[in-house]
């Protein structure tokens, strides 16, 4: 088996759709007005959730018409919340098909599907013209990919020329052993965490230039701390957990751990297309 079916192994857990409806009625989401926000607490499947979308579009500089690749779209919110709130035509390409089967389907629920669609497939062969895009986006992608260059060769060729690139992952910061599970990987063999230097050389190589980076340690640890003692009084009806299965506490308290000490950091990164 592959990195890639892996990977996909790894997220694809089957009966997701299923659960995420139940959990919507039991927790008292209007099925016939289902929002945005009403689908943030699953949707936004990493570090900062709905905010840190919020905070990475406004550097987008996103408007309506604007075709905007999500890459790793996973279960499709940071993709509804760009359609919803700049009026962008988003296209999401994620490796595991049941995501992308789920995305469809909650999009549908949020009256978007007329802005909004998603694809199964690589992100190191999308099945897209040259310069299809306006602007791109990954959120909490690039770990799960080893080939970094391969990765950015592929979104600068959708990307018209002058487009963005958004990156928000998580990029190793300091030494020392990684400690699993994490929400991207049960051990080394799927994960490929790397430092943000070989991001932004990586970036420079596909051509793209690097115009803004943040380090967002600060406010992902304060976030992820309210996060873990929320989890301490159970879990929510509606929550990441029914993405990322029961090991989801000691994943999340992994990544926390590590944000503390140093060894890894979430980051921000905004490059344009030259």
């Amino acid at each position: 088996m592959d990195a890639e079916a892996k990977v996909a192994g790894h997220y694809g857990r089957g009966g997701l759709e299923d659960k995420i409806l139940a959990a919507m009625k039991s927790a008292g989401v209007d099925m016939e007005r289902v929002t945005v926000e009403d689908l943030a607490p699953v949707d936004e499947f990493h570090v900062g959730g709905l905010e840190a979308t919020k905070e990475l579009a406004g550097q987008m500089e996103l408007g309506a018409g604007l075709r905007v690749l999500d890459v790793g779209s996973g279960i499709g919110g940071p993709a509804r919340f760009f359609a919803a709130g700049h009026g962008c035509r988003v296209t999401g390409v994620d490796l595991t098909e049941e995501f992308a089967r789920v995305a469809t389907r909650l999009t549908q629920l949020a009256k978007l599907e007329g802005l909004v669609d998603f694809q199964q497939g690589s992100a190191l062969e999308m099945k897209f013209e040259a310069g299809t895009f306006d602007r791109a986006s990954m959120i909490h992608v690039g770990m799960n990919i080893a080939d970094k260059d391969a990765l950015f060769r592929e979104v600068r060729r959708v990307l018209k020329p002058g487009g963005l690139f958004a990156v928000f992952d998580l990029v190793r910061t300091g030494p020392g052993e990684l400690s699993w599970p994490l929400p991207w990987a049960l051990s080394a063999e799927t994960s490929f965490v790397v430092s943000g230097k070989e991001y932004r050389e990586a970036l420079e190589r596909a051509g793209f230039r690097l115009e803004r980076e943040r380090g967002r340690r600060e406010y992902s640890v304060a976030f992820t701390e309210r996060m873990v003692s929320r989890m301490a009084q159970g879990p929510p009806a509606l929550g990441l957990h029914l993405v990322m299965g029961e090991k989801t506490p000691v994943m999340i308290k992994n990544v926390l751990a590590m944000m503390k000490n140093g060894t890894l950091e979430p980051t921000e990164m905004i490059a344009r297309a030259v």
